[in-house]
């Protein structure tokens, strides 16, 4: 009878170790995740500056100026930029 407690309370504590792993694992993708994220955002906020830059001395030579202009160009360089990123961080079937 003592052994059947001793092994079932070593698979119980086989079953807390696998559990806290993968927690851990889950905590570690989380974090690796969200600090991608952030320097993500760290490098979108710096190009934001350059590419309004860019689009403002282009939509000064145009005969539609404003936002207009700006907001498309913007918005072309965005969808390039997410496919490219796309095709580079595909996962490989």
């Amino acid at each position: 009878m003592a052994k059947k407690k001793l092994s079932s309370s070593r698979k119980v504590a086989q079953r807390g170790k696998g559990a806290a792993k993968k927690v851990r694992q889950e905590m570690n993708n989380a974090l690796n995740t969200a600090m991608i994220a952030a320097f993500g955002f760290l490098m979108a906020l710096v190009w934001r500056d350059v590419i309004m830059e860019f689009v403002d001395r282009i939509s000064e030579s145009s005969p539609v100026q404003g936002k207009l202009i700006s907001a498309l160009i913007v918005t072309f360089i965005c969808v390039v930029g997410i496919l490219v990123v796309g095709r580079v961080f595909r996962k490989k079937e």
